[in-house]
């Protein structure tokens, strides 16, 4: 096994021990077993646990902004009517399941206002959503999409927040982002 799959391996299961334990749970004992991996593999490739939290969250970040910059890419110039606008959204949030690695970023999101370097990584991760939302927003035609376009992801992170902690799945962000969009 390289170097690089070990270091996944450890990214993988810091990902998932959050994502289920949250980053309490976070140990380089708990880290090795769940990637297989020997404790010394933990050392050698992150210097503390800041740091392979960091690395973490840095390469869902990577995975993320790559999946919605392409799905960007594939609405841009298209006309698009606010119900596919909607249908887009309720697709984005949806391919989120909750798994434990989803749930993840979550928790780190809230450690980022502690931590200037997660801090960095979480806003290149809201700075996809907002480009994916001025995108759809453009291709609908709204004027000024950038203005509208970081409350329209808090409005969606908000109750993907919510879904996650209550477990109520009644929700339809679809629904609510046509109640927002529609007015403009």
């Amino acid at each position: 096994m390289s170097n690089r799959d070990v270091r996944e391996r450890i990214l993988d299961a810091v990902l998932h021990v959050v994502g289920t334990d949250g980053i309490p749970g976070v140990s380089n004992r708990r880290i090795a077993a769940q990637a297989g991996v020997s404790l010394g593999s933990i050392t050698y490739h992150f210097a503390s646990q800041s740091d392979m939290l960091r690395a973490a969250l840095s390469r869902f970040v990577t995975d993320e902004t790559t999946r919605l910059r392409a799905l960007a890419e594939e609405y841009r110039d298209k006309g698009l009517s606010v119900e596919d606008a909607a249908a887009i959204a309720e697709k984005v949030t949806r391919d989120l399941s909750f798994s434990a690695e989803r749930i993840a970023p979550f928790e780190m999101y809230i450690a980022a206002g502690r931590d200037h370097e997660l801090h960095e990584v979480a806003v290149e991760c809201f700075a996809a959503y907002d480009d994916l939302t001025v995108t759809i927003l453009t291709a609908l035609g709204i004027p000024d999409p950038e203005s509208i376009a970081s409350t329209l992801v808090a409005v969606i992170t908000g109750l993907q927040l919510r879904r996650l902690a209550t477990g109520v799945d009644e929700q339809d962000i679809g629904a609510a982002i046509l109640r927002v969009l529609r007015p403009l």
